[in-house]
């Protein structure tokens, strides 16, 4: 074959080379732009004030929560339910559950999964800022929460609960309550704080 005939066909090996990698890169760009469009709504922020981010509760987590638990009865509200799991849990054990979420998609997510699991209408979801909620009839309260948001919900819980409440803290702790009961197990630890204790020293320190 001739230079001239093999600079041709060198040339059209270069050019399907280049047509395979724009289409592998557009395969590739296509599938990242389809997975961040499903991932999205469930990374975003849950809530506006504070940046809380959705991270799953595991297992060992939702079991200690429970731990905590042991005894209660009556309205047990998540906030920052995320996907739900905390009160589909709650709701089995007969609390009358209720999870507050910003994020519409999650909050979606978690009826969906609530009728999966068999507690539709006894576990209930809805889109609420916890800085807007009133907690006043509250008799259980769970947060997994970050550093930069326990101050200020620690001032809305101790001025809103009613003294029989209980609040459950998981991943952080509030930063001046004394804590009744705690788990220690690293980034599954839980803390439960009795409100009796939490508002008399409240009014006292008022």
């Amino acid at each position: 074959m001739s230079e001239e005939g093999e600079a041709l066909l060198e040339e059209a090996e270069n050019r399907r080379r280049r047509k395979i990698g724009l289409i592998a890169a557009g395969m590739v760009g296509g599938a990242a732009v389809a997975i961040t469009a499903v991932a999205a709504p469930f990374v975003l922020p849950a809530m506006r004030k504070i940046c809380l981010p959705y991270v799953p509760a595991t297992q060992e987590q939702v079991g200690n929560v429970f731990k905590l638990l042991q005894g209660r009865s009556g309205t047990l509200v998540d906030l920052g339910s995320g996907d739900g799991r905390i009160v589909i849990a709650a709701a089995k054990q007969g609390f009358r559950a209720v999870g507050y979420e910003l994020n519409p998609w999650l909050v979606w997510y978690s009826r969906l999964s609530a009728v999966r699991h068999g507690v539709f209408g006894k576990a209930r979801f809805y889109r609420r800022d916890l800085f807007k909620a009133n907690f006043a009839e509250l008799d259980n309260v769970v947060i997994f929460g970050v550093p930069q948001l326990m101050p200020p919900l620690e001032e809305k819980l101790s001025r809103e609960l009613q003294r029989s409440a209980k609040v459950v803290a998981c991943r952080f702790s509030f930063p001046t309550w004394m804590p009744s009961q705690t788990i220690e197990a690293g980034v599954d630890s839980v803390w439960a704080y009795e409100a009796k204790d939490i508002v008399m020293r409240y009014l006292w320190e008022d």
